[in-house]
């Protein structure tokens, strides 16, 4: 159990992730939440990981902080995905190990799977073909977290698990053209479109690919939910148990933000794995699933995006 006077650690929590979790937190009446910026602490450097994490001793741990992005970050900028995102992870786990915290959830992302693999997504599926060319070197890196994990509980008895989130957005999302995921792009450009005038919305690919989406709010549920459960080991895939098309997903954005131009699909970009559908059902029978539905997380998230970006 999280007691509620536990310290709890939450790295990267100015993302999307981490701020949601610090969020989710504090709703949940924890008060003694730790928290450093990059400036104060860079968890790219093993001796300062390593002092933060003796000198604090926090009771849990949420593993947020990552390098992410969008295809284009993630096949333009492979070296930098693969080194930092391996560094921190790899400074961390074995951090939290030498400052004897027995508890760590670690975030991984859907992209672990094989690209082909069999839909919805089992996390039995790990390993078991080649993955998404575009962003291997992040998966890979993931993959290491995970494995990472399940060595030092296996060879130290500690109790760190991992999560697969599916695609994420919301609050803090980044809405930088050439490096976001498609549904911030989306917003971002049918905003803009909206206010020049446009008549049409460009979208990268076909429109075909099928991808499911979370809220990043019922993301840091799940994973305070897992904690507050006492899950010591394992994989929890973590999404809405739906998915949608490219083409939905854009059709959605220009309802909800008001655009009422045309689609037209820029096939010269990819479009990355076909389908990415978790199968959510190991986390389910444990008591949780997602409650927000896409169409009004959409609406939150814009509200946000406009909130800060677009003032």
């Amino acid at each position: 159990m999280m007691e509620a006077a536990a310290k709890i650690y939450v790295a990267g929590h100015r993302g999307m992730v981490g701020s949601a979790l610090v969020r989710r937190l504090e709703q949940a009446g924890y008060g003694n939440i730790l928290v450093r910026t990059h400036a104060e602490l860079d968890l790219l450097n093993q001796a300062a990981t390593e002092t933060f994490l003796k000198q604090e001793k926090p009771d849990f741990i949420f593993m947020a902080a990552a390098l992410v992005g969008g295809i284009q970050a993630n096949n333009s900028f492979r070296a930098d995905f693969i080194y930092r995102n391996l560094m921190v992870e790899a400074n961390m786990i074995h951090g939290a190990w030498l400052a004897g915290v027995q508890r760590l959830c670690f975030l991984g992302s859907s992209c672990i799977y094989p690209r082909d693999c069999p839909q919805p997504i089992k996390e039995d599926y790990l390993l078991t073909g080649p993955l998404e060319p575009t962003n291997e070197p992040y998966a890979v890196a993931k993959i290491a977290g995970i494995k990472l994990c399940e060595s030092y509980n296996r060879q130290y008895g500690t109790q760190y698990f991992s999560v697969m989130p599916t695609n994420l957005y919301g609050p803090d999302d980044h809405y930088d053209l050439a490096n976001s995921h498609v549904l911030p792009a989306l917003i971002r450009k049918a905003h803009e479109a909206r206010q020049r005038g446009d008549r049409e919305l460009v979208v990268w690919g076909s429109g075909t690919p099928r991808r499911e989406f979370l809220y990043v709010d019922d993301l840091a549920d799940a994973c305070v939910f897992l904690m507050q459960q006492g899950v010591a080991e394992g994989i929890f895939n973590i999404g809405a148990g739906a998915d949608v098309s490219i083409r939905e997903l854009a059709e959605t954005v220009m309802d909800v933000i008001g655009f009422r131009g045309d689609i037209v699909f820029d096939a010269s970009k990819p479009d990355g794995t076909p389908r990415k559908l978790l199968d959510v059902s190991r986390l389910r029978d444990i008591g949780w699933q997602a409650r927000t539905p896409l169409r009004e997380g959409i609406a939150l998230a814009y509200r946000d995006f406009v909130a800060r970006h677009a003032g």
